[in-house]
């Protein structure tokens, strides 16, 4: 069929011969298709012609616009946009207007064309006539507006979605209404698959994305029509062998001359037809179908499946599946999806199973590997497309391709496990023999006796038998009502076995209940298990009446089977276990209705039974959830059960009590029978406990003096204390009583120090459950009365808790101790892991509720690197948690946890240590971490910042130098780790944090330049960095690119004046913390009023140069400052100190200059000339601008990080400054031009 030559841009058919049909197209008048135009490019008429035709076409129409009632003309792209006209009767439009002048009908179908494209040019009716489309579309081109990516193929909302679909039904309408005469005039399909296939070619997305849309469509509208003449040739060639066929007399000559003409007109039809689709696949599709745009790729892989689909004769061979084959290799998953989708539509017509064998052996694997690609989507049709396959043949795909999709049915994503699970049921159990036509419908010997044995067998291959439920869920949908085939599943388990049969196996019968109670399970809940389901969804009326008669069924069928089941497995732990989760999904009423009693008394006999039997803790939770959910008293059944409990109870108890009483007075002699006695009785009792309200039998007593005399001897085995603090603790939640509390915790405190290591795990959980249960929170939400409950952890104890968790939980996978002597076992690795994690997280649950003090946080915050794999998720969302707590504690317990690792490594290291170590580098990179933590929104952390800022200066100036007098102070190094956190702070702040920097400074240590002193250098840069500029714009008069500040001039004129270097924000941090001991909390920004007074004192010339801050030698020294930051006499002793301060910098900038022959050239001196800029000067600053430099990029720094993070987007003062801080600044402003 493909045989013509490639295709240019601009091209045209030879035609031999018209068609003629004798169609009923009441479209196109039958007279006018006898005169064809000439043949030539676009078919141009004489200019006569074509006034003429103009003349009559405006009559109609308006620039090529529809007029309707004469009142607005709408072009056909918004007719098609809206959307509120028939496509059929838009396009009846068109061909009138098309047979009346064609030539403005085309161009307006051109136009259409470009303006779907989003071009908001249009082709003129000059541009038409005298072009070649080549230029026509390098003009639209030209005026094409790409500043905006989106177009409207791509443009989202409900209006461009239905655009689209409009767009391409137009087409394929358009190709309809024209398919028996117009499509062959030579005219209007040449001019459009030329157009378009020069748009498919063109660099800009919009055109080569609409164009090669409408050219598949068109292709694809053009396929049916094939399809249509393919069907007439075929009756009009039966027409004419039976008219050929009669006899001589019979024969009418005139007829068979009629189909002989319209057999070679067909045929002509037929041969046009393939010429326009040969244009369009090897004009756009050939060279689309690779197109850099994976939607491009997408809509031409989806209009070949068509294709093959619609026309299989002409189209379903190698020569267009290979294109289908190639492209499933694609990186888009899109593409790859249109792929699978595409050969479905095929696989699922068994037809054309025999066409495509050689397709499937050549791309079979590549469909099996798809079945596990990244894309969850694609895995799932690839699942399903395997699936047609397998119903067309069975011996196309070996064992090991569907190996490869069984295991799936296990897979988390329900989509992907679904689609596997139908497959393993077409392969496994939908092949039914002749002989089994005559078996019975239920019991052993039914058919579906042999599939549940099969699904039991899969099951246990798959070595996943803690994952029945995945299974179950897996085949639900497409094998539901073989899994709900109870009465068989209890035959297997019940019946012997016939004559023949084999009988199944332990493991087979425990494999054969689980997946029974996974069925049950998944009858009565309708949901999936728990990692598969995205959320709960409301049921339909349909699936509400299935589970009530599911659930009505499975009781009537359990109620009597169950005890029969419990009597024949009751030493089984493993089937007892999951046969006593049963009645949790009984109707209890039918247990009444139906007349079941005897039966609940069996079922009770067993359970009793059951418990004395057992001491497996999951056989005893089973009992104890089983009695539960028979105890409602909702149901009349609920006293029967009831005695039932108590009597068990009962016994239970006075046995415990009796025994303990025994063992107790055994003393050192403990006899181990007598031991393992209590302990079984003591663990039956807690499982009990935990699901029932126990207080009547006063427990708490009992089991205070066991665990108190464990105490005492040292010598209780330890399961028997473990069982007897879990049951304290379900004592004590319940008695509601603030002694038994206080008295429980201190005796699991004092078990913390146990030597069992399991004894030790189980009092630090239930320290840390009780200390939740019974903290502040239980007061909230109108709850006051239990505030007597409350208790606090004191210091002791949260100390306690601290050490097992630096103990126990970060701890190397070699010393864990826990596994005894199984390190090597990757599975008992896993759980030691799993186990260390829940630790960790009840601890994190007391930082993050308030329980225990915040700071403790710090030994757990400097574990982030290290341990990040084992718990990184978990300590970050602590810190987080925190953070919105109290974002200043939080920072302060952050900058404590770099301090303690810095004062490990001076231990570790020395004094000398070198800044390159890794050790070093590690709390740096910890710091950065810590940095990362704090987000984009300076304003929110600003406090806090400045906070940790503080604090560390102060740890960094703290210790002395261990070199003496002269020499770098010991933690001096710090501020290089603190240089970290300098991007988070504010340009006020810097130059806040800057001055309290200087405090601590002394003369000389400005002048150092050795090694020692880099980390102060460069901690000094990194806070200049980003405050020069707004410190020269402030102190000169002149704010750049802040509207808001010229603002604020004007309306600050009239205030009080604040010193340089304070803001009423960044201030306060200082003053505060100075002030207040107690753990800060976040406050507004201070009013500017006080109602304290107190005189000015003349502040010392040390006073002058540190500025608002306080510091004094004196241990006893108590600030003056409180709580509120800023009092209106303070105002006048910080103008003071400003002069003091200006003079002081003046004179040390004159030192400096003098001293400037003795520093090297290319260093930067440390105190810049901050009044040398002048207002011509200042127009060429930009941030981060070094004064002395005064260039456009950023100023060289010793910390690589500083240069990336000072972004100017972030400390743009018009962007980021509240109308406080920009006040301030001109605060700044104004104080300064009043002095100088």
């Amino acid at each position: 069929m493909i045989a013509a030559q490639e295709l240019q841009t601009d091209f045209h058919y030879s035609h031999e011969a018209d068609t003629q049909l004798s169609s009923d197209t009441d479209l196109e008048d039958p007279e006018s298709r006898n005169a064809k135009p000439g043949k030539g490019k676009k078919g141009k008429k004489a200019p006569s012609e074509k006034v003429k035709g103009a003349g009559v076409r405006a009559q109609g129409r308006v620039n090529g616009h529809h007029q309707e009632n004469g009142t607005e003309n709408l072009s056909l792209f918004e007719i098609v946009k809206l959307g509120k006209s028939a496509t059929q009767s838009v396009v009846d439009d068109w061909i009138e207007s098309y047979k009346s002048e064609r030539d403005m009908a085309l161009l307006e179908l051109i136009n259409f064309f470009i303006q779907c494209s989003g071009c908001k040019g249009a082709v003129s009716s000059e541009m038409f006539r005298h072009m070649q489309n080549s230029e026509i579309i390098r003009k639209m081109t030209e005026e094409f507006d790409e500043d905006s990516g989106d177009y409207p193929l791509t443009m989202s909302g409900p209006v461009w979605k239905k655009f689209k679909w409009g767009f391409c039904e137009f087409i394929v309408v358009l190709v309809r209404q024209c398919q028996y005469s117009i499509i062959y005039d030579e005219y209007m399909m040449d001019t459009v698959i030329s157009l378009l296939t020069g748009l498919s070619d063109s660099q800009v997305r919009a055109f080569r994305h609409t164009s090669t849309l409408a050219a598949m469509k068109l292709m694809t509208a053009l396929v049916n029509v094939a399809l249509n003449l393919s069907i007439n040739m075929d009756n009009t060639q039966r027409q004419y062998e039976a008219e050929r066929s009669k006899s001589l007399g019979k024969r009418a000559n005139d007829r068979l001359e009629l189909l002989l003409q319209k057999r070679k007109e067909l045929q002509e039809n037929q041969d046009e037809i393939e010429n326009m689709m040969n244009a369009i696949f090897k004009g756009v599709f050939v060279h689309r179908y690779r197109d850099a745009i994976a939607e491009i790729r997408a809509i031409c892989i989806e209009e070949i499946g068509v294709w093959m689909k619609m026309y299989s004769d002409a189209f379903l061979n190698d020569s267009y599946l290979k294109y289908v084959g190639w492209t499933m290799h694609d990186k888009q998953g899109e593409v790859r999806l249109k792929c699978l989708t595409a050969l479905q539509g095929l696989y699922h017509n068994r037809e054309l199973n025999t066409r495509l064998e050689l397709f499937t052996s050549r791309f079979k694997d590549r469909i099996v590997s798809m079945a596990l690609d990244k894309e969850y989507d694609v895995a799932v049709q690839a699942i399903k497309l395997l699936t047609l396959i397998l119903q067309s043949s069975d011996e196309v795909l070996t064992a090991e391709d569907c190996e490869s999709v069984y295991h799936l049915v296990y897979s988390a994503h329900r989509p992907i496990a679904m689609a596997s699970g139908e497959f393993l049921y077409k392969k496994l159990f939908s092949h039914r023999g002749p002989e089994e036509d005559g078996l019975p419908r239920r019991g052993r010997q039914c058919r579906n006796a042999n599939l549940i044995k099969t699904t039991v067998f899969f099951f246990l291959e798959s070595e996943l038998h803690e994952h029945g439920a995945y299974l179950v869920d897996s085949m639900w949908e497409c094998g539901a009502d073989l899994l709900k085939d109870w009465e068989t599943m209890i035959s297997l388990l019940l019946d012997e076995t016939f004559p023949g049969e084999e009988a199944l196996t332990d493991r087979q019968e425990t494999a054969l209940i689980e997946i029974m109670l996974c069925a049950v399970r998944q009858a009565c809940e309708c949901h999936p298990p728990i990692g598969r389901g995205t959320g709960k969804r409301v049921m339909t009326a349909k699936e509400k009446k299935t589970q009530l008669d599911d659930r009505t069924k499975i009781t009537e069928i359990f109620a009597v089977a169950l005890p029969l089941l419990l009597t024949k497995y009751s030493v089984d732990a493993e089937k007892v276990t999951n046969l006593l989760q049963l009645p949790q999904y009984f109707d209890l009423e039918i247990y009444t209705t139906g007349r079941l009693e005897k039966h609940l008394e069996a079922l009770l006999r067993q359970i009793r039974e059951v418990v004395e039997k057992h001491t497996d803790t999951d056989v005893l939770e089973a009992c104890s959830m089983t009695f539960h959910a028979l105890c409602n008293e909702e149901f009349t059944i609920f006293n029967r059960v009831d005695i039932a409990r108590s009597q068990l109870l009962d016994e239970q108890v006075d046995k415990f009590h009796r025994l303990l009483e025994d063992f107790l007075q055994e003393g050192e002699e403990q006899d181990e029978d007598d031991a393992y006695q209590v302990s079984s009785t003591l663990k039956r009792i807690t499982a009990f406990h935990n699901a029932h309200d126990l207080t009547k039998w006063d427990l708490f007593t009992s089991n205070y003096k066991l665990l108190n005399t464990g105490l005492q001897n040292g010598d209780m085995p330890e399961q028997i204390v473990i069982h007897a603090l879990q049951c304290t603790h379900y004592c004590v939640k319940l008695l509601l009583y603030w002694a038994p509390v206080s008295a429980f915790c201190l005796m699991c405190q004092r078990y913390l120090s146990s030597l069992s290591t399991a004894v030790k795990e189980q009092a630090f959980t239930i320290l840390c459950d009780a200390l939740m249960i019974f903290s502040h929170q239980i007061v909230a939400s109108g709850r006051e009365v239990l505030e007597p409950l409350v208790f606090s952890p004191d210091s002791s104890l949260q100390s306690d808790l601290l050490n097992f968790i630096l103990d126990h939980v970060f701890i190397d996978q070699d010393d864990d101790n826990s596994t005894d002597g199984q390190q090597d076992d990757e599975a008992c690795k896993i759980e030691a892991l799993h186990k260390r994690r829940n630790l960790l997280a009840a601890y994190c649950k007391l930082i993050i509720y308030n329980v225990v003090e915040m700071n403790t946080g710090a030994d757990i915050f400097k574990q982030y690197m290290r341990y990040y794999n084992d718990y990184g998720d978990i300590i970050k969302e602590t810190m987080s948690k925190t953070r919105q707590i109290d974002k200043i504690q939080c920072a302060k317990t952050l900058i404590l946890s770099l301090q303690q690792l810095f004062n490990e490594m001076l231990s570790e290291l020395g004094c000398n240590f070198d800044r390159s170590s890794s050790s070093f580098c590690g709390i740096k990179e910890l710091a950065r971490r810590f940095s990362l933590t704090f987000g984009l929104d300076q304003l929110k952390t600003r406090e806090a910042i400045a906070m940790l800022h503080k604090d560390g200066i102060e740890f960094a100036f703290k210790e002395p130098s261990p070199q003496g007098e002269g020499g770098p102070p010991l933690n001096l190094a710090f501020l290089d780790i603190l240089s970290e956190f300098s991007s988070k702070l504010l340009r006020q702040d810097r130059k806040t944090v800057h001055m309290y920097l200087e405090r601590f400074m002394t003369f000389q240590m400005s002048l150092q330049r050795e090694d020692c002193w880099l980390p102060l250098i460069s901690y000094r840069n990194s806070l200049q960095a980003g405050a020069d500029d707004d410190t020269l714009s402030v102190i000169s008069g002149v704010s750049r690119g802040s509207a808001r500040s010229k603002k604020n001039k004007m309306a600050s004129t009239g205030k009080r004046r604040l010193p340089e270097g304070v803001s009423s924000d960044a201030g306060a941090w200082m003053t505060r913390e100075q002030g207040v001991q107690q753990t800060p909390v976040m406050m507004s920004s201070p009013h500017m009023t006080s109602t304290v007074l107190r005189d000015a004192k003349k502040l010392r010339p040390d006073e002058g140069y540190v500025g608002v801050y306080t510091m004094s030698n004196d241990p006893q020294h108590t600030p003056l400052h409180t709580q509120v930051a800023w009092m209106v006499t303070q105002r006048q002793q910080e103008e003071r100190a400003n002069l003091q301060n200006a003079k002081m910098r003046s004179h040390m900038q004159h030192a400096i200059r003098r001293s400037a022959g003795l520093m090297e050239d290319d260093e930067e001196p440390i105190v810049e000339d901050v009044m040398m800029s002048s207002e011509q000067r200042l127009e060429d600053l930009n941030e981060g601008m070094d004064f002395d430099t005064m260039d456009i990029d950023l100023p060289p720094s010793k910390n690589r990080r500083e240069r990336s993070e000072l972004k100017p987007d972030y400390f743009d003062p018009a962007s980021i400054m509240d109308d406080s801080s920009s006040g301030l600044s001109l605060s700044f402003f104004f104080f300064f031009f009043f002095f100088f």
